[in-house]
C-alpha cells in the first residue's frame, strides 16, 4: 500500500508562489541599485520565470511526506516518553534541531 504523498499541485502553487515573491524582492533591489548607479546599467539581465520538471515536483513532494511523517514520529515519541498522548508545540521544539541536521 502507497502511503499518501501531498498533491504536486499544490506544492508546485507553492513554489511558485515563493518564486514569485522572491523575484519582486530582487527588483526591487535591483532598481533601487539601479537608482544609486548609472542610467542603463543592468538592463541587459535576463528576467526567465523559474520553473520545475514534473520529476522534481514529485521528489519534493516524496520529501516533504518523509520530512513531516519523520517529524510526527520523532515528536510522538517525546510525547510518549513524557507521558502525554498528544503532540505540541513544545516537542516538536525538542526534536526540530536534530530533525534538520539529519535532513
Amino acid at each position: 500500500m502507497e502511503e499518501a504523498s501531498f498533491e504536486c499541485d499544490l506544492i508546485h502553487s507553492i513554489l511558485k508562489r515563493v518564486w514569485a515573491l522572491r523575484a519582486l524582492e530582487r527588483d526591487n533591489v535591483v532598481a533601487n541599485d539601479a537608482l544609486d548607479s548609472e542610467v542603463g546599467a543592468g538592463t541587459s539581465r535576463k528576467n526567465r520565470p523559474t520553473t520545475a520538471n514534473a520529476n522534481a515536483l514529485k521528489l519534493t513532494c516524496e520529501l516533504l511526506r518523509v520530512f513531516i511523517t519523520e517529524a510526527v514520529q520523532r515528536a510522538a515519541a517525546i510525547a510518549e516518553a513524557e507521558g502525554g498522548s498528544q503532540i505540541d508545540a513544545s516537542h516538536l521544539e525538542s526534536i526540530l534541531p536534530q530533525l534538520l541536521l539529519d535532513f
